[in-house]
C-alpha cells in the first residue's frame, strides 16, 4: 500500500505578500503568452485586434475585482501620479534588462539579440496602438503630428532624454541621454550594438501609428558615436 503524504501545515505556505507578487507575475506572463501565441497563429495584425478586445475586457475585470469598479489612481495628486509613471517606466526597463541577461546566460549574446529583436517587433506596434488609443488620436490626424505625440508617451521617452525636431515633411528624434548606453560608458564598456533592435522598434512603432510613415536610422551603435551622442532617427511620409 502507498501511504498518502500529509498536506503541509498552513504556516509552511508562502506568506500572503509573496503570493500576491507571484500572482501578478503569473498573470503578466500568461497575458504575454496569449499575445505571443496569437501573433504566431494569426499574425501581428490579428493579434493586435485580439489584444484590443481582450485588453479592454481585462482592464474592466481588474477595476471590478481590485478597484471596486473605479480607477484607484483617479484621486492621486499629480506629483504622486508622475512618480508612479516614472517608477513603472524604470521597472519596465529593468525587466527588459533582466530578461536579456537571462537569455544571454542561456544562449549567448546572439541568442539574446534574436529574442530581443523579436520582442521589439511585437511590443513596439502594441505600444503604439495603445498610446494612440489612450490619446484619442482620430483616424484622419496628421501622421507626423500623431507620431510625435505618441513618441512622447513611450516608456523609452520617459527613461531616456529625447529631442524631437520638425523638418519639412519629416520628424527627427534624437536620444540625447540613453540610460543603457550611458551605464556602459561609465564602466568603460563599448556601446551595446542595438541598431537591429532599434530599426525593428522604431519602424514597427511608426508604422503602427500610420502605415505611410517611413523610418530611417541616422545613427545607432555599432555606428561610431562621439561621447554624449546616442541614436537618432528620421521619420517621413511616402
Amino acid at each position: 500500500m502507498h501511504q498518502l503524504e500529509a498536506a503541509p501545515p498552513v504556516d509552511a505556505a508562502p506568506g500572503a505578500p509573496a503570493r500576491i507578487l507571484e500572482s501578478i507575475r503569473l498573470i503578466a506572463a500568461h497575458y504575454g503568452l496569449w499575445f505571443a501565441e496569437a501573433v504566431h497563429q494569426f499574425g501581428l495584425e490579428g493579434a493586435l485586434q485580439a489584444e484590443r478586445a481582450a485588453g479592454d475586457a481585462a482592464v474592466g475585470l481588474a477595476l471590478s475585482r481590485l478597484g471596486g469598479g473605479a480607477n484607484p489612481f483617479e484621486g492621486w495628486a499629480p506629483e504622486s501620479l508622475h512618480q508612479m509613471e516614472e517608477s513603472l517606466s524604470k521597472f519596465w526597463l529593468g525587466m527588459d534588462g533582466v530578461w536579456f541577461q537571462a537569455v544571454e546566460g542561456l544562449a549567448g549574446m546572439d541568442g539574446a539579440k534574436r529574442v530581443n529583436d523579436t520582442c521589439w517587433a511585437r511590443f513596439a506596434p502594441l505600444e503604439a496602438v495603445r498610446i494612440k488609443s489612450l490619446l484619442g488620436i482620430p483616424p484622419g490626424a496628421d501622421p507626423l503630428d500623431a507620431l510625435e505625440a505618441c513618441l512622447r508617451q513611450r516608456f523609452n521617452s520617459r527613461v531616456n532624454s529625447v529631442l524631437m525636431e520638425r523638418e519639412p515633411g519629416a520628424l527627427v528624434l534624437r536620444v540625447t541621454s540613453c540610460r543603457v548606453q550611458a551605464a556602459r560608458r561609465r564602466k568603460h564598456l563599448p556601446d551595446y550594438p542595438c541598431r537591429s533592435a532599434g530599426v525593428t522598434e522604431y519602424e514597427g512603432f511608426a508604422r503602427a501609428v500610420d502605415p505611410r510613415i517611413r523610418t530611417r536610422c541616422l545613427a545607432c551603435p555599432p555606428d561610431p558615436l562621439p561621447e554624449g551622442e546616442y541614436c537618432s532617427w528620421r521619420f517621413s511620409l511616402d
